[in-house]
């Protein structure tokens, strides 16, 4: 079965009602031999190993994901530049990111995707926070005391440069600040381009600068015209079903949720410790699906069998005659 080579967000959910979102970029670049520890983290590999970037979105193409985020979460100007490149040379390496999930899809598609009747994925072009830059764990705890100039000066070339190079979404993930997401809705508006914004959580009902999650859902519902899905990401999977509960109280967009495992990361050697999860990450991802999730995948410390069961359990999920939650 072919199908045109142009989808959204919309198309895919209602090709297969929950939409599978992929793994962790940094977890996978690791299990493949990249060495991570530089304030650049995942944006390192994309100068010195973009061989194993494209072969991280094979994966979880493989795995069946329905879409993939680039390897740009920590791909800035300034952080790049800062590593020795000139701007020039950053602006490259950032839309590196996305013509290697492009070429990735493509590769895939001929090989596998096309003949098993799969739907063509959407490239997601991820965009971290301000506090992914500051490389010290800001990104799970915002209030970074800088301007709304500041950040829009930093967002917004890196955006435009994602978006020029054929990304279909902008995700603007991890984001501890509603005030920060609301500065990169208005970029995403000004140019024309489909986003999704997904907050980092403190526990079941905030965001990690303390804005109840109500609240962001609420006030990027209205006149976001391009804000195609909202919800949660790299936060402790047992908030998951809350957050998916306040969301649905509070929007009609669809909603998200790619949950680390339940580690504490240590922004000084960029690695996640403790215990994880304490069941099955499918039994998460079915439990996430009754709550009403319409895209679930995995964030930090997840890899592609994550993301396998997470295909299982909607395999089980929809078997069992469950629909996904309506939305108010």
């Amino acid at each position: 079965m072919s199908i045109e080579k142009k989808t959204s967000i919309q198309d895919i959910l209602d090709r297969n009602r929950i939409m599978i979102i992929d793994g962790s970029m940094s977890t996978a670049l690791e299990k493949l031999g990249a060495k991570l520890n530089s304030s650049l983290w995942t944006a390192k590999a994309l100068e010195v190993s973009p061989e194993l970037v494209k072969q991280v979105h094979l994966d979880y193409f493989r795995a069946g994901a329905d879409c993939g985020i680039t390897c740009s979460y920590q791909a800035t100007i300034p952080g790049l530049m800062e590593n020795g490149s000139t701007r020039e040379e950053a602006e490259a390496l950032i839309a590196r990111s996305v013509t290697l999930f492009l070429e990735a899809r493509e590769e895939w598609w001929k090989e596998e995707g096309e003949k098993e009747g799969r739907a063509w994925p959407l490239c997601l072009a991820g965009i971290g926070p301000y506090g992914a830059y500051l490389a010290d764990g800001s990104e799970y705890r915002g209030n970074y005391g800088v301007s709304d100039e500041t950040l829009i000066e930093f967002h917004r070339r890196r955006m435009e440069i994602l978006h020029e190079a054929g990304a279909d979404v902008l995700l603007i993930e991890t984001q501890p600040s509603l005030r920060e997401a609301l500065l990169e809705a208005d970029i995403a508006e000004e140019l024309g381009a489909d986003y999704w914004i997904s907050f980092s959580c403190r526990d079941g009902k905030h965001i990690n600068e303390g804005n109840p999650i109500r609240e962001c859902a609420e006030v990027l519902s209205e006149g976001h015209p391009h804000l195609k899905m909202i919800g949660v990401n790299c936060t402790k999977p047992e908030y998951i079903e809350s957050l998916i509960r306040e969301l649905k109280a509070s929007t009609s967009l669809p909603v998200a949720v790619y949950p680390n495992s339940g580690e504490v990361y240590d922004p000084v050697t960029k690695t996640w410790h403790g215990e994880g999860v304490d069941k099955n990450f499918g039994d998460y991802a079915f439990a996430y699906m009754k709550a009403g999730a319409d895209a679930v995948g995995g964030c930090c410390t997840t890899v592609d069998y994550h993301i396998r069961q997470t295909v299982e359990a909607k395999e089980r999920f929809l078997a069992g005659g469950a629909q996904p939650a309506m939305r108010p």
